[in-house]
């Protein structure tokens, strides 16, 4: 039988932390948690945003879309993991862990990018105030969604599909909690070098390029925050750009130290642990800084539990 086939029949085993099972006990009740928070707080700012009509700016239009991709992200990972977490069943089936590379792959290349579109965004806001509307404009902001989904599955089509085609010779144990791309490289019983530069080469452009462009914008923006004469106006321009700086620095610290290093720099653990973070918590915290460090959507938010409140509660009258 052919060795891919046997793959394709049998699926994959993934290891995670079975070698730890109380660790697994605890991680799965985190793993629930921060899965909660996410859809919630992701949800909340989704739906805020598209209910208060002081919302229908560019700017929380990136916002929305980064929720939902986040949303997403931890869609395709977080159901899968806690049940090899809660049971001693490890597998998943071939189409599955073909679906989560893929899904995976595109969305963390998606974030990259929106992350940097967004950045753009507040360079135009604080460096060009009275043209941003007008630079801005929807038909703009919609031609730059459509560019981010447009190379994020391309990135994803191409990284993807080399590994996949590579032999394993009937490997089919992943070291992983999921079908993440450097574990399917390691399975593979022929020589990748190939594939691996490829793959970094596809990671430089798709993670550090958009990082040098946020850098760009935030040096303009530097620039344009010092000359201000208003401490007014400054500390409104930090504020504006501070929640999506925090979200860029845990972000690019998290993938760069995971995909950009030496192979055999990190041990298992700890490249595990690294993902976890990346997969897990920083969805979660995407809202909470989002939410916490700006008044709009604070009070947007607010709104929306008000109106929440009132509608179940007249909704209890009626049933009454």
């Amino acid at each position: 039988m052919d060795q891919n086939n046997y793959t394709s029949l049998h699926g994959f085993i993934l290891l995670g932390f079975s070698d730890h099972p109380k660790l697994e006990m605890v991680l799965s009740g985190v793993v629930t948690i921060f899965y909660l928070i996410t859809l919630v707080g992701n949800t909340a700012i989704i739906v805020a945003s598209l209910l208060d009509s002081h919302l229908h700016t560019p700017m929380y239009f990136f916002l929305r879309n980064l929720s939902f991709l986040d949303l997403c992200f931890t869609a395709s990972i977080i159901p899968q993991m806690l049940v090899n977490l809660w049971g001693p069943d490890k597998t998943i089936s071939y189409v599955g862990c073909v679906i989560q590379l893929y899904v995976n792959m595109c969305l963390g290349s998606a974030e990259c990018l929106l992350l940097a579109v967004m950045s753009y965004d507040r360079f135009t806001a604080i460096c060009k105030p009275l043209h941003y509307l007008v630079i801005m404009n929807p038909h703009l902001c919609l031609k730059m969604i459509i560019t981010v989904w447009g190379i994020s599955l391309a990135c994803s089509a191409i990284s993807c599909t080399l590994t996949l085609n590579l032999p394993r010779c009937g490997n089919n144990l992943l070291d992983h909690f999921l079908c993440e791309l450097p574990a399917l490289i390691k399975i593979v019983c022929t020589d990748t070098t190939t594939v691996e530069m490829s793959v970094f080469a596809l990671g430089i452009v798709i993670v550090l390029t958009p990082l040098f462009l946020i850098l760009i914008s935030y040096g303009y923006i530097a620039q344009t925050v010092l000359r201000m004469k208003s401490k007014v106006g400054q500390r409104k321009a930090i504020n504006t750009c501070g929640s999506h700086l925090t979200v860029v620095s845990i972000f690019y610290v998290t993938v760069i130290y995971m995909y950009l290093q030496p192979g055999n720099s990190a041990s298992k653990d700890q490249g595990k642990f690294l993902t976890l973070f990346y997969a897990i918590v920083t969805p979660s915290l995407n809202p909470l800084i989002y939410t916490l460090r700006n008044k709009d959507m604070k009070d947007a938010l607010k709104k929306l539990v008000r109106v929440t409140y009132q509608s179940t509660k007249m909704k209890r009258k009626w049933k009454s």
